[in-house]
Formats: C-alpha cells, structure tokens, sequence
C-alpha cells in the first residue's frame, strides 16, 4: 500500500496547488493529433464540444467558416481570443492556436483552434480540464460567443 499512498499524496499535492496558486499543469497537454491535423474527440462527459464530424450530438458544434482572407480571419480569431477575460494564449502557429480560460472560481478550460485553409473553415475543441459531469454549458457559450464577433466584423 506504501506506493499508492504516495501516488494518492502526490496527486491531492498537485491538485491543491493547483486549485491554491494557479500553478498550471497539463498545459503542455495538446488535443491534437500532429499527423492528422485533427483535434481529439470529447470524451463520454458533457464538459466539451468540438467540430469534428464524429461527434456525439451532445459535443457538436459547427466549425467555424472562414470568410476572407485565412490568414487575417485566423489572426483575428487569436486577437478576440486574447481580449478574453481571464485567458491566455499559450501556443499559436499559422494554423493552431491553443489557449486556457480560467473561471472566477479558478477552474481551466482548454479552448483549441485548427484552421483547414483547404475547406475554408476552422475547427475547435473546447474542454474543461476537470470533469464534473457537465460544465453548464460554459465551452458551448464561449465557442458560440466568438462565433457571433467573428461573424459581426
């Protein structure tokens, strides 16, 4: 039973410094598949959407459309991403953007962005770190929120 303890001891440390002092862990965690360029699927709890086409209905958003320019559309998807409150990005390339969203009370979702030049679109993957069983609908909202700004200008 000594190894679990220290497995057990190990895990609450990290999850209370977490939680205490926003140190961040599993950011360098990334929801993409690099050969295929497609982002990973949600998994079985309600705590995240994503674009991809087999998605369950529950985790099911469209991707976004590019109009215009790809590159300009991407590069203000990564300026409204970065006026967001409490969020940071922490990887943006030419075709991928990653980027953590804290709520008030501290917990962190990951929100992903892949941009397909080739089929003018862009899909996303919004997920809570912790899962709760459901996030109140907090990734859809976001992921819809930007939706209506990248569509209104």
């Amino acid at each position: 039973t000594q190894p679990t303890a220290k497995r057990t001891r190990r895990f609450v440390t990290v999850f209370v410094r977490h939680h205490t002092s926003g140190v961040e862990y599993m950011t360098t965690t990334k929801h993409t598949d690099l050969f295929s360029r497609r982002l990973s699927p949600c998994t079985f709890f309600s705590t995240c959407v994503c674009s991809r086409d087999d998605a369950a209905a529950r985790h099911r958003v469209e991707p976004f459309v590019v109009s215009g320019d790809c590159a300009a559309f991407f590069s203000r998807l990564r300026a409204l991403l970065a006026a967001m409150p409490r969020t940071a990005v922490l990887t943006a390339t030419e075709d991928y953007l990653h980027a953590i969203c804290r709520s008030r009370l501290g917990f962190i979702d990951d929100i992903e962005f892949r941009l397909h030049p080739e089929g003018r679109v862009v899909h996303i993957r919004s997920a809570a770190r912790i899962s709760f069983f459901s996030d109140l609908g907090v990734n859809r909202r976001r992921v819809e929120s930007l939706r209506s700004q990248l569509q209104s200008g």
